[in-house]
C-alpha cells in the first residue's frame, strides 16, 4: 500500500492534471508538452492511441481545423509511492460536431486515470487512460431531430457509445473495448496501476486490447 504523500506532492499532481486540461483546450501547445514525461509519455483516447508527442501534433491539427473537444475536471485523488503516483480525476469530455447534418453536443462523463512519475524534480504524466462511465448526445437546436443508426451505436461500450458515434461520423477511427465503470478492461487498468506503484518497469501495456 502506498504511504501517504506529502502535501506538496498531492498539490503538484493536481496542478499537473489541471494544466493538462487548461493548456490543451486553450491550444497552448508549448506548455501542454511540459505535462508529459519527455520520453515515455503515452496517450490513449477513443480516437487516438500513441506517444504524447504525436497526440500533441494531431490535437494541434484538429484545433486549427476547428475540432471542438473540451474538458472539465471535478474531484481528484492521488496515490503516491516515492517518485510514482496514480492520479484519478473526475472529468467530462465535451465534443460538438455535426452528425448527418445536425449540430449536436456529446458529453461523456468519466475519470482520467494517470500514471505519473517525477522527472528531474517535476511530476509528469507517463500514461493517460480515460475511464468512460456514461455519455449522452443532445441536438443543439431543440427544434431539430436526429435518428441514430442502432447498429453503429451498438458497436461501442455504453460508457462512450454516443461519443464514438459522433467521432465515427466525423471520420475518426474509434477504438472499442476501452475501460468503463465496471468490467475486465477497467479491472486490468487498476491492476496495472497497482503494479506501477509497486515498481513495475512499465506503466502497463499501452497496446492492451488491440
Amino acid at each position: 500500500m502506498a504511504t501517504p504523500a506529502p502535501a506538496e506532492d498531492r498539490t503538484a499532481i493536481r496542478q499537473l492534471v489541471e494544466n493538462w486540461a487548461i493548456w490543451r483546450d486553450a491550444g497552448d501547445w508549448d506548455r501542454f508538452a511540459t505535462v508529459w514525461h519527455p520520453v515515455d509519455g503515452w496517450m490513449t483516447a477513443t480516437w487516438f492511441q500513441g506517444p504524447a508527442r504525436d497526440f500533441i501534433a494531431v490535437s494541434r491539427e484538429g484545433f486549427d481545423r476547428g475540432v471542438s473537444i473540451l474538458h472539465f475536471l471535478g474531484g481528484h485523488s492521488a496515490d503516491v509511492a516515492g517518485d510514482r503516483a496514480i492520479a484519478q480525476t473526475k472529468m467530462t469530455i465535451n465534443q460538438r460536431a455535426e452528425v448527418d447534418g445536425v449540430l449536436v453536443d456529446v458529453v461523456c462523463t468519466g475519470r482520467f486515470y494517470d500514471f505519473c512519475a517525477r522527472h528531474e524534480g517535476a511530476w509528469t504524466i507517463v500514461r493517460r487512460q480515460p475511464i468512460y462511465e456514461k455519455d449522452r448526445l443532445d441536438v443543439v437546436d431543440p427544434g431539430a431531430s436526429l435518428a441514430l443508426d442502432p447498429e453503429l451505436l451498438g458497436r461501442f461500450p455504453a460508457g462512450y457509445r454516443h461519443l464514438a458515434y459522433l467521432q465515427t461520423k466525423a471520420g475518426f477511427t474509434v477504438k472499442a473495448g476501452l475501460p468503463g465503470l465496471t468490467g475486465p478492461a477497467v479491472q486490468q487498468l487498476y491492476d496495472e496501476g497497482a503494479k506501477w506503484l509497486a515498481g513495475s518497469a512499465t506503466a502497463g501495456d499501452p497496446h492492451a486490447g488491440e
